[in-house]
């Protein structure tokens, strides 16, 4: 783990101009608790914010459409010294995540060499799904990606890989109508190694930060303050929120605290770099022991 402080590296790029930073949200019910934050201190008029799927602000970020934003850890890791991960704030599960699920209609040990779907909006976690079933189950699919819709993922295939709002209501309301078996990920995952599953960190690029270190600082704090006011607040928010999701309150407030993990520290990374480890090679694009460069905080 490395720390980084806001110095230019030869190679970067040139440097950001001034104006409101360009900041990444994920449009899913995951990442409400950091919008009603924003929302709710003022903070989310400081930010050009932009609202997007995990796939395409991830994109952004790398591409330099965006500062600062979430970013998929698998994209991370292949873009680790273009980017500075802001600690103590992510998005992932230490046990059961309820929203990224591999469904399927067959055993899991019958699903070798037959088509499974994939999503096409989280790299990471379809490759948690294919590290899982070739590693741990012993089985090889044959993987292809489809839109996140999943009559049409499940029209051609016995399994499929689905995350965010597709996935909670394929566990919590489609399962028992549709016939297929809920394997969640982050808890498959969990019982094989003991450790934490990180699906997305947050991320500031580093010529962004070199030219803007302060303001990298506030948007970080901004993110904090965020996540503690929304978890104060968060028999509010799940109220108001069920009105127009399509689950009820209990269970947004279940799937917020038992489910989900928003936070980054040790524990965490540790389950960060046994992935880079497990997956890290050539051909993912990263080194097994890729460096994580961690914002440097007071």
């Amino acid at each position: 783990m490395t720390t980084v402080t806001g110095r230019r590296a030869a190679h970067e790029g040139p440097r950001t101009t001034a104006g409101r930073p360009r900041v990444g949200h994920i449009d899913f019910l995951n990442c409400l608790p950091l919008f009603w934050g924003l929302a709710r201190t003022g903070s989310l008029l400081d930010l050009d914010l932009r609202r997007d799927t995990p796939e395409r602000l991830s994109d952004a970020l790398v591409s330099g459409e965006l500062d600062i934003g979430p970013i998929s850890v698998m994209e991370y890791l292949r873009h680790a010294d273009e980017l500075v991960v802001l600690p103590e704030i992510a998005v992932g599960a230490d046990g059961p995540v309820m929203s990224c699920l591999l469904l399927s209609k067959v055993p899991l040990t019958s699903l070798d060499g037959v088509p499974l779907a994939c999503t096409t909006t989280s790299r990471t976690s379809v490759r948690l799904a294919e590290l899982l079933l070739t590693d741990h189950i012993g089985v090889r699919p044959r993987y292809f990606t489809c839109p996140p819709h999943l009559p049409t993922m499940l029209a051609d295939a016995p399994a499929a890989v689905v995350i965010g709002d597709a996935a909670l209501r394929a566990s919590l309301l489609e399962a028992d109508t549709l016939g297929f078996e809920v394997h969640d990920l982050a808890d498959m995952w969990r019982r094989w190694t003991g450790l934490p599953f990180v699906f997305a960190v947050f991320a500031a690029r580093r010529d962004f930060l070199t030219d803007r270190p302060d303001l990298v600082r506030e948007v970080h704090s901004g993110f904090l303050a965020s996540r503690e006011l929304f978890l104060a607040e968060i028999d509010e928010v799940c109220r108001k929120a069920a009105r127009w999701a399509e689950f009820d309150a209990a269970t947004l407030k279940r799937y917020y605290l038992s489910a989900l993990d928003f936070s980054l520290g040790e524990r965490q990374l540790t389950g960060l770099r046994e992935f880079a480890r497990r997956v890290g090679g050539d051909a993912a694009g990263f080194p097994p022991d890729v460096r994580i460069g961690l914002l440097d905080t007071p």
